[in-house]
């Protein structure tokens, strides 16, 4: 099963979530090999309750996944902590939700929630942690207590962190940091635009019904990851798409596009 754990469902924070654009993002990750994917929408976007319940009117939810025509869609988000940095929690939509609403109070910068608070928020829901781009320059993680990480269930090696370090130099700053808190490394490619979709993947030995069944499969190094040799222009590709729609929706860069490009 080929399942990408680090996607976006909508074009930006401040954008609407559009079923058409989504429908197609849908078709698209189906066209680049992949089985499933984790929807990890950024917690504090516009409207992120919306986001699930237009989900809900498009795709039928067996209680771990949406079937969106034959790809599975685990629901997910990702959340910014205090300290700088991005965890991506994935599980069953009821969990996500719940602790989504509990986060209300943490949604502007400069008001994050303390990264040990949320996770003892995510275990207390059972949810699969990820450290999200531990060496990105905006928003690293790697600067963070051990003894927190090691709580971490595992670390996202982000597609468009290997466009701008480049693979080898990534894998040399990810791999030893990993091994060290002995946490696997996942595959994310951090896609907002479909183009990007198909950069990164993990190939599981085996297809996955649940959450618990994905993280089983990763502990046990069930999987590879793999990494697409048309990377940089995916990335490159899908980065200017996003700076073009954002501008003609009047829309300014985020942080994380002008360090991309």
């Amino acid at each position: 099963m080929n399942i990408d754990l680090h996607t976006h469902g909508k074009l930006s924070k401040k954008s609407v979530f559009d079923p058409e654009y989504f429908r197609q993002m849908v078709y698209e990750a189906k066209e680049n090999g992949l089985d499933a994917l984790a929807l990890t929408e950024h917690f504090n976007t516009l409207n992120f309750f919306g986001m699930y319940a237009a989900l809900d009117e498009m795709y039928p939810y067996n209680g771990h996944y949406y079937d969106a025509a034959g790809l599975k869609i685990f629901p997910g988000m990702e959340v910014d902590i205090a300290e700088t940095g991005h965890i991506l929690l994935i599980g069953r939509k009821e969990e996500i939700l719940e602790v989504r609403a509990a986060l209300e109070p943490y949604t502007r910068e400069g008001h994050f929630i303390p990264f040990r608070q949320l996770l003892d928020l995510a275990d207390s829901r059972g949810l699969w942690k990820i450290g999200a781009h531990p060496f990105r320059r905006s928003t690293p993680l790697h600067h963070l207590s051990t003894e927190l990480l090691v709580r971490l269930d595992a670390l996202d090696f982000n597609a468009k962190d290997i466009y701008v370090q480049g693979e080898e130099a990534y894998r040399a700053l990810i791999t030893p940091f990993a091994a060290g808190l002995r946490l696997p490394v996942i595959a994310g490619s951090d896609s907002h635009q479909c183009l990007q979709y198909g950069s990164v993947l993990n190939k599981l030995e085996v297809s996955c019904e649940t959450m618990e069944e994905l993280r089983a499969a990763v502990n046990l190094g069930a999987y590879t990851l793999e990494v697409s040799h048309c990377l940089p222009v995916k990335v490159k590709a899908s980065v200017m798409m996003k700076k073009l729609l954002k501008q003609m929706r009047g829309e300014a860069p985020s942080r994380d596009e002008e360090y991309s490009m």
